[in-house]
């Protein structure tokens, strides 16, 4: 079977891309159709939203962190079984890094045009009528491998704000397949890293299905499906990598505080004939004693710092675990391997104290960006040496560093250095820096 595709793109972050997505997703599924979805770029809240909204798997597909053989390689596997996929964008549709070949700098732009999927952009029009047009021609024209296929207006005051805005945009020869009103109970709550996660939705499936509600009462979904392409990625014979497994029996941390993992590395970690051993330090629980190596990724453990610093039996296994075996962790993972961790209100909790190092959540600042890591030794994310790329993307502050090893060479999209960073003490290494790919030069 052949999938067919499109892209979800804006002009600017905050558009309402992940509303309509989750909302046509599930429109797309209540019609009996077979729905497989993406994410582009570094995101892990969305692709948990798409996930519960088709069933299946959501993957992370990002042009400036992955080869081509393994976007393809991600691609087909969202195709695969599905009669059509849609591929949320991030941010601006032309929105990415500023250095980099023509094709990798994490724009969705570069899927469009690698996939040579069309693109349905959506504009939130809430404060604007005929000039969307003007909005509109210069996105179609700005790149010609890069096809607007159709546009959804979304924050739609009345009817006639609506024709305003569409008789203008139609009259470019492109469609407006729908148009989505003003309604803030369909809006999903944040928090300072994105939205609040999806596993900490009491009534998401009710949400959903309002969502997909709106979506079939709005827009135009035998129009949008005439304007998919078809999506046959091309199948990488030798099945690329993300990242080699840390070990053969992973304990992997996995609650509200840490929930910052790539489906795509834990599936290739699994390829590789891994066993993933899934733990929570919430609830106060230590990593399998019958793992080789411990992972403790990313998430929000400065909403949970007193919960953990309460642990006592996670810090001590993990403590026991780290006298003869590998533990790394990603960004909240790293905070937590500190001496301690001060929390919005300026108090400090007590941490496991492998790493000399403490942060702080009270005194924020935002460090955002990709990133490449060179391992400054062999770790469990390969020899001394290795490239990797990843990104950064958190608001705690590093206080103290302590007097640890630094980890990797860190280096910004642009390629400028921006020092050593991390730990590395004995078995236990840390880093703000999130992996998603080895780099593949």
């Amino acid at each position: 079977m052949t999938a067919r595709g499109f892209i979800i793109a804006a002009a600017h972050s905050g558009a309402g891309k992940t509303t309509l997505t989750l909302g046509l997703l599930a429109a797309l599924r209540r019609r009996g159709l077979a729905v497989g979805s993406a994410k582009a770029g570094p995101d892990y809240i969305d692709p948990a939203f798409h996930t519960a909204a088709t069933g299946t798997l959501s993957v992370n597909l990002d042009s400036w962190a992955m080869s081509a053989n393994l976007l393809d390689r991600l691609a087909s596997e969202a195709a695969d079984g599905a009669d059509i996929v849609v591929i949320e964008g991030v941010m601006g549709l032309f929105d990415g890094a500023a250095a980099g070949s023509a094709r990798r700098r994490g724009t969705t732009a570069d899927l469009a045009a690698h996939f040579g999927l069309p693109v349905v952009l959506v504009l939130d029009v809430a404060r604007q009528a005929q000039s969307a047009a003007a909005l509109v021609r210069g996105f179609a024209t700005h790149d010609p491998a890069v096809r607007i296929a159709g546009v959804i207006l979304n924050r739609v005051a009345s009817e006639r704000h609506r024709a305003l805005v569409a008789d203008a945009i139609t009259a470019l020869d492109i469609p407006v397949l729908g148009a989505l009103p003003r309604d803030t109970a369909l809006a999903l709550p944040e928090r300072h890293l994105g939205l609040i996660q999806a596993a900490e939705h009491t009534d998401l499936a009710a949400l959903i299905d309002r969502l997909a509600d709106t979506v079939g009462r709005h827009i135009d979904l035998d129009g949008l499906l005439r304007c998919a392409g078809l999506f046959n990625p091309k199948s990488a014979s030798d099945r690329p990598a993300a990242l080699p497994p840390p070990g053969q029996r992973i304990a992997l941390a996995r609650d509200q505080a840490f929930s910052f993992v790539y489906p795509h590395v834990v599936e290739a970690w699994r390829r590789a004939g891994a066993e993933i051993l899934p733990f929570s330090p919430l609830a106060d629980e230590a990593p399998s004693p019958d793992a080789d190596s411990c992972w403790l990724p990313g998430g929000y453990p400065e909403l949970h710092a007193e919960a953990l610093a309460g642990a006592r039996n996670f810090a001590e296994g993990l403590a026991r675990f780290a006298e003869a075996r590998p533990v790394h962790g990603e960004c909240g993972g790293y905070m937590v391997l500190g001496q301690s961790l001060e929390d919005a209100t300026g108090r400090r909790h007590v941490m496991t104290g492998l790493l000399g190092h403490w942060t702080s959540f009270a005194k924020r600042k935002l460090h955002l960006g990709y990133r490449t890591a060179q391992l400054l030794s062999a770790s469990v994310l390969g020899d001394a040496g290795t490239l990797i790329r990843g990104h950064e993307f958190h608001y705690a502050t590093l206080m103290s560093a302590g007097g640890d090893d630094p980890f990797a060479a860190i280096a910004d999209a642009d390629g400028k250095p921006l020092g050593s960073q991390g730990g590395r003490r004995g078995h236990v290494t840390g880093t703000f820096f999130h992996a998603i790919a080895a780099d593949d030069g």
